[in-house]
């Protein structure tokens, strides 16, 4: 099973759960859901939280309906996965 923690730029992911708007989101309801778990999405960036330097952050453009990529949003490495269900 590959870690989510050494994928890089370009790599394909799984949505481990439902995603939803922390409020970051304009134009999107405060909690209100962007993408539901299994959808397919490609990371666009990796880094960490300034705060602790150990906690990577996943920037994740994932696919809409019609297979579109959507705008890029951060993901924990918790809420992503590397294989289909």
């Amino acid at each position: 099973m590959i870690n989510v923690e050494t994928l890089e730029e370009g790599d394909v992911v799984y949505a481990a759960t439902p995603l939803y708007n922390d409020g970051g989101l304009e134009g999107v309801e405060e909690n209100g859901l962007l993408y539901p778990a299994d959808t397919r999405g490609v990371i666009v960036r990796k880094g960490h939280l300034e705060e602790d330097g150990k906690t990577s952050v996943f920037l994740v453009r994932f696919e809409d309906s019609e297979m579109n990529l959507g705008e890029p949003i951060g993901c924990y490495a918790e809420e992503l996965r590397v294989e289909e269900t």
